[in-house]
């Protein structure tokens, strides 16, 4: 349906414009940030009050414990806190009194009381963040690097022309970099070959150039002569063998792991500590990028210490460098929130140890992005009829702004910026192109660019007349391929004067705000009825919608098909015990079958061969279970030093896994189950059995509906989390059925400061 025209006259009607319909979806790739089109719902200019935080009080419960003898049980008293709030550092520090009453060898009741304090810093509920000031002490223990290059067997060798060649361990790093990944999609494209083969050769050259088994030069010129089919089944053979270590042993090597990597893991903010995120340097490696990016296969140098920026609080010990190094700049800069910086070299930017998802510093940036999102609700009628208005106006600057604005508000299109001629031809709406947009007439718009992270965005959508009409003029000549579509307008220019309208306000904000506000409306859609599990089907359509209205696109997994096929297969397999538990009841009250006809319709669900083939997988996947099992305890054993369990245990038990496989056939062959238990205890089994069923065909369709859609996008980056924490506790869905442990921590503020009446 075309979406309706708001013009200049039509100044009490403040709906926002319709999301235009999609014509046509010419293809979708793994897209997280180019949108498609959905139509939004009206929404009330004006804005709900944000709750208020409940403050923490106290309370302590006596848990009484009544008993026959003469002596007393043991009384456990809970918690009682008392907070103090620290102006200084916004902290608060949590004092702990544990009280407990045990009785002794006498018999009398004693009384003991323990102090300790622990750190809950609820930063949430402070009103005056800095936002200048991000920390007043900070230390840590650096940087995690990479370990050093080792070597690989000198039997194992490229080879060009047919003829091995020894190369300098520098070059043939980067060398088994590709051996490492030659079956792989990106090894087989050109673009990353290309770029690949120049960044060897430039590291040969540096680091002396290969030679042949005599030490004679071996000049390599051309990327089809290169064979690096033995470093392949050197890697391979290396994760096979990772593979088959025993459980103990990947332990062991976790365990040294952890050791190293744990002084780096946490520093001290402010006197707290606080989780650092990406504390290891990236390993040297092949740029890979996502989508279309034309710098795939780049080489990615090895770091060094001389290249990174450290930020550490004044008066405290400066990290170590690794020996023989030094660091290339040590700062002590409250104002920004990393701990350390380094340009990388594929596209010269800039990389920075950052606070963990789940520290303060980055709770707080997610809380301020949520809050300008909620604050826009305020502003975004006017915002709408003002830039409808525009669409009509006789500036041409105004008129292309407002139709950046629709663009932006409407179709969800990033903003853009310029970018230069070494870096990746991205887009975004100020930057789009004439050779981006195809019209065809009434009003369908075609969009064909790559958007961020390279993925391409192509899309017929159908937008207003009045925007079509704009885009056929600001396409008009002297405009040839290559000029630009918005030549009056950048990105700067657009948010300073959103500005206007609210301080802060940028467009990146509408994506965040048309995120959320979508997700509020389809969660206020869903009645609060049903299973967990149906429950959260809907909340995951809810998610979907907000996916597709910001285009968060995946690539459908190579295994997508197999995964689906084995959950179908796993649905076949309860349906076959639903059909077991059914022919019991028959076998025990045959009347059955003519007093209620209904409960037994669906004994013919699965044919014959069906039930065999589950059968047969329930033999298969209890051998290998069993046999797995075996196996580990004999490992634990060995590792304990006793005695290992007996092979023929295990022949046992595969003997009678073979003999119940046996019964199944028998069954199914015969059409009769013999009966066992009770009607009634059976009747409760089939009961339970269609439950399974129901909620397993119930997630299928929900993840085959997923199956392009990346839901976690948005709900890491767009959705007000707080709106999950509300559908979680108004519909009694637990928390962790709708975030990731990583998400748990990440919006732990949110989790305790929205309720089920919070509003968006």
């Amino acid at each position: 349906m075309p979406a309706r025209i708001i013009t200049s006259d039509d100044e009490d009607d403040l709906m926002p414009p319709s999301r235009p319909s999609t014509v046509k979806r010419v293809k979708d790739e793994d897209d997280d940030d180019a949108p498609v089109v959905k139509k939004v719902k009206k929404e009330s200019s004006t804005p709900k009050a944000s709750p208020k935080v409940k403050k923490a009080t106290t309370t302590t419960k006596v848990k009484k414990e009544s008993t026959t003898n003469a002596k007393k049980a043991p009384v456990k008293k809970t918690t009682t806190t008392t907070i103090k709030k620290d102006p200084v550092k916004q902290q608060t520090v949590k004092k702990t009194t544990i009280k407990k009453e045990t009785v002794g060898a006498d018999g009398k009741i004693k009384k003991e009381e323990t102090e300790e304090a622990e750190d809950v810093y609820k930063w949430w509920e402070n009103d005056n963040q800095d936002d200048s000031i991000k920390w007043e002490t900070l230390e840590h223990k650096g940087v995690m690097f990479p370990p050093e290059y080792e070597p690989l067997p000198k039997s194992v060798l490229m080879k060009y022309d047919g003829t091995p060649v020894v190369l300098p361990h520098a070059a043939e790093e980067v060398a088994g970099f590709f051996g490492a990944m030659l079956e792989t999609d990106h090894a087989k494209n050109p673009t990353f070959q290309k770029n690949f083969f120049n960044d060897f050769k430039a590291v040969l050259k540096e680091s002396g150039g290969a030679k042949d088994k005599d030490g004679n030069n071996v000049q390599i010129k051309a990327f089809s002569k290169c064979d690096f089919s033995d470093m392949y089944a050197h890697f391979e053979k290396m994760r096979e063998e990772k593979k088959a270590m025993s459980a103990a042993e990947k332990k062991a090597i976790k365990a040294e792991r952890d050791k190293i990597e744990e002084p780096f893991k946490v520093c001290l903010l402010n006197g707290r500590k606080e989780q650092v995120g990406n504390f290891r340097i990236e390993p040297p490696g092949l740029f890979r990028g996502r989508g279309a990016h034309p710098k795939t296969g780049k080489l990615k140098r090895r770091v060094m210490p001389e290249q990174i920026t450290i930020n550490i609080g004044k008066g405290v010990p400066v990290p170590e460098p690794p020996a023989g190094h030094k660091w290339g700049e040590v700062r002590h800069d409250n104002s920004v929130a990393w701990l350390a910086m380094w340009h990388e070299n594929i596209n010269n930017s800039i990389k920075y140890v950052l606070f963990a998802a789940n520290s303060s510093l980055k709770g707080m940036s997610d809380y301020k992005k949520f809050e300008k999102a909620r604050e826009l609700k305020k502003h975004v009628a006017t915002i709408r009829k003002d830039y409808e208005k525009e669409l009509k106006s006789e500036a041409m600057f105004e008129r292309q702004r407002a139709t950046a604005m629709y663009l932006i508000d409407v179709l969800a299109l990033r903003a853009g910026g310029e970018k230069g001629d070494d870096e990746a031809d991205t887009v975004g709406c100020c930057s789009l192109r004439y050779e981006h947009i195809t019209l065809s007439p009434p009003n369908i718009v075609e969009f064909d660019f790559l958007g961020k992270d390279s993925i391409r965005y192509h899309q017929e959508v159908e937008v207003s007349p009045q925007v079509f009409k704009n885009l056929r003029i600001f396409k008009k000549a002297p405009k040839k391929v290559g000029d630009d579509i918005f030549d009056r307008l950048d990105p700067s220019v657009l948010n300073k004067h959103l500005q206007n309208y609210m301080p802060g306000l940028t467009a990146k904000v509408f994506r965040t705000y048309n995120a959320s506000k979508t997700m509020d409306d389809q969660l206020a859609l869903i009645p609060n009825e049903g299973t967990v599990a149906e429950k959260l089907v809907k909340f995951n359509a809810a998610n979907r919608a907000v996916a597709i209205l910001c285009n968060h696109q995946k690539t459908v997994s190579k295994t997508h098909g197999e995964s689906v096929g084995k959950i179908e297969d796993r649905i076949n397999e309860v349906v076959w015990q639903k059909w077991r538990h059914k022919r019991m009841l028959l076998d025990l009250e045959p009347k059955l079958l003519k007093k209620e006809p209904k409960l037994f319709e669906d004994l013919d669900e699965l044919s014959k061969e069906e039930k065999t083939a589950c059968a047969n997988r329930l033999l298969e996947k209890d051998s290998e279970r069993w046999t797995k099992k075996f196996e580990r305890d004999n490992e634990k054993l060995v590792a304990e030093k006793q005695k290992p369990k007996p092979k023929s245990e295990l022949n046992a038990k595969l003997k009678d896994l073979a003999d119940t496989n046996k019964q199944y056939l028998k069954e199914i062959k015969s059409n009769k189950v013999e009966g066992k238990g009770t009607v009634e205890k059976l009747r409760a089994q089939v009961e339970k059995l269609e439950t399974r069923v129901t909620t397993m065909r119930m997630q299928l369709k929900d993840k085959e509906d997923n199956s392009s859609v990346a839901l976690g996008t948005s709900k890491m980056n767009y959705i007000d989390p707080r709106l999950t924490v509300k559908f979680s506790k108004k519909y009694d869905v637990p928390i962790e059925k709708l975030f990731t442990k990583t998400l748990r921590d990440k919006f732990q503020w949110a989790i305790q400061s929205a309720d089920e009446d919070w509003e968006f």
